[in-house]
């Protein structure tokens, strides 16, 4: 069986990522991403916002896929990712939105939240390949994937731009609402690091392998020093990794008083010490 059919196949128990629903998505049966045939886009376009390896001149090809796997308390995406603001797109017009970033002149496309409607996506590639798509795949994901469904995409994706969430499976499953986060996001990342090692840029842009995002929160409720710790000994301390400061609160986090601020400058530069301790050497900060 191919990748696109095995993938296409799990849908009917819907095992995509680590929730492991069970339900038939390919009769449009909903799970907890509340997301079932057909992927739900809810804007596409060159984003300048992300990081400039990304960006380049003309930007990152973002596609925002709606729904989500996780239930942060704090995103910022709250609309989108819960809330499903967007519209159902058949395979051939997903690769129609591929082909249109790649005419604006965007380096990348950018697949953000993938890992419930990857499936959809390795649907619609082939069709954009066909039809000259020729630009490195972003998988920007949360970090609760799948082993055994990243394995179906080696050879497929160029970039993997994975979240480091928590270093600890209880605040993963108080702030994000899945259990073992901690531990299945360690699997992961040394899943897509194998596959597409440190990440490597031609005049600035990257083209290929693995960039990780690092929220801080609030009283260090991320478990940072761990996260960073991890990422230097058993990835690589050539590691790309955005260690970004711009948690607010956002949707649910007033249920929970430590996230109820921002992060002081304080609580930042020591994550960035960490991180320079640690041994990483490749660092947006």
């Amino acid at each position: 069986m191919g990748k696109m059919a095995e993938l296409r196949a799990r849908l009917a128990s819907c095992d995509l990522c680590p929730r492991e629903c069970r339900v038939n998505r390919l009769e449009d049966e909903r799970g907890v991403c509340r997301v079932g045939r057909k992927a739900i886009v809810s804007s596409y376009g060159p984003h300048f916002g992300e990081e400039p390896v990304l960006v380049g001149r003309f930007g990152s090809g973002t596609i925002f896929f709606s729904g989500c796997n996780l239930k942060c308390c704090f995103c910022q995406n709250y609309e989108i990712s819960q809330l499903l603001m967007g519209k159902e797109v058949e395979k051939e017009e997903l690769a129609r939105l591929m082909l249109e970033l790649k005419r604006m002149g965007c380096h990348n496309i950018n697949l953000v939240s993938p890992t419930h409607v990857i499936a959809q996506i390795i649907e619609a590639l082939p069709i954009a390949i066909d039809l000259g798509l020729d630009l490195p795949i972003v998988y920007n994901s949360g970090g609760y994937d799948s082993v055994s469904v990243l394995r179906l995409l080696e050879g497929i994706i160029d970039i993997y731009m994975p979240d480091a969430k928590y270093g600890d499976d209880e605040i993963g499953e108080q702030l994000s609402g899945v259990k073992g986060y901690w531990r299945i996001n360690r699997e992961a990342l040394r899943e897509m690091h194998r596959q597409v090692g440190d990440l490597v840029t031609e005049e600035g842009i990257a083209q290929r392998g693995m960039l990780i995002r690092h929220l801080v929160l609030p009283d260090q409720l991320a478990g940072s020093e761990r996260v960073l710790r991890f990422i230097a000994q058993e990835l690589s301390p050539h590691s790309y990794v955005n260690i970004m400061d711009q948690y607010r609160p956002c949707y649910l986090a007033h249920r929970h008083p430590s996230l109820s601020r921002r992060i002081t400058r304080s609580e930042y530069d020591r994550v960035v010490t960490w991180a320079r301790s640690a041994g990483l050497t490749r660092l947006l900060c």
